[in-house]
């Protein structure tokens, strides 16, 4: 993985680091597109190619936050699934936990994994405009078009075109495919919000349900007529959620200093 910083400073507080992990495309987030975020330490990265088990993707993060004294997590989608495995590991720093689309164990019916498992065998244009054709429509929402940033299903398959070689595509659904945390949400200690659509077809909202039920105090905001892709389409939206769970937690933290000092 490689990071990309944006960094300030504010009248000496010390801010958490928000750590801003990608979606299954595996590109950076655009932390310039969230105004929600301006003022905070970000930093965000690309995922590594052709890792096939969530829990090495959580190694990888884990190695580049080392160092960091307090941070939040914020996973999109698959990023929420890898910062969960590696919540789930207790780290030193982290504070607060974002799960944005995510899910603790495979949300994917057969038919759709048996659709996604197909694209190793799916070589130039048959995973071009094939697979990703398909993984396109399950990422889109009928909310998508009116949003504050339009994007339509060619955007969505673009991204991928553009970011997502065939081989890490099919290692991440194999990762997904092998991935169940169910048992292990417990071990999440920090705040955590479980940021939902209003419509999502890809997880669905059972996906949502399991956080809640497995991680203690966790709380979820769902963001009305928004989709999957919500981050991209509804962004200030987005970033200004993130914002007040950062803004808790830093408050929560504040008294306990005070309190203790």
């Amino acid at each position: 993985m490689s990071f990309n910083d944006a960094l300030s400073n504010l009248g000496g507080t010390v801010l958490p680091t928000i750590v801003c992990v990608p979606c299954f495309s595996g590109a950076p987030w655009d932390l310039a597109a969230l105004p929600g975020l301006v003022g905070l330490p970000a930093r965000t990265m690309r995922l590594p190619e052709d890792v096939a088990d969530v829990e090495s993707y959580a190694t990888a993060l884990a190695e580049q936050v080392h160092g960091l004294t307090s941070y939040v997590l914020v996973g999109d989608s698959f990023g929420a699934v890898i910062s969960l495995a590696l919540a789930a590991r207790q780290p030193a720093g982290l504070v607060g936990l974002v799960l944005s689309g995510g899910f603790a164990a495979n949300p994917l019916p057969r038919w759709k994994g048996i659709a996604a498992k197909l694209s190793r065998f799916a070589n130039g244009a048959v995973y071009g405009h094939g697979t990703l054709r398909f993984h396109a429509f399950q990422l889109a929402s009928h909310f998508d078009a009116e949003a504050e940033v339009p994007h339509t299903q060619n955007d969505y398959r673009d991204l991928f075109v553009q970011n997502t070689p065939r081989s890490s595509y099919t290692a991440r659904v194999t990762s997904i495919t092998r991935f169940n945390m169910i048992n292990d949400l417990a071990r999440v200690d920090v705040p955590t919000l479980v940021l939902t659509p209003a419509d999502d077809r890809l997880v669905g909202a059972e996906a949502a349900r399991q956080l809640l039920d497995g991680i203690r105090g966790s709380s979820e905001i769902v963001l009305p007529q928004t989709g999957h892709m919500f981050r991209f389409t509804h962004p200030t939206l987005y970033s200004n959620a993130i914002r007040t769970f950062v803004d808790s937690v830093q408050g929560v933290r504040d008294s306990a200093e005070f309190s203790a000092s």
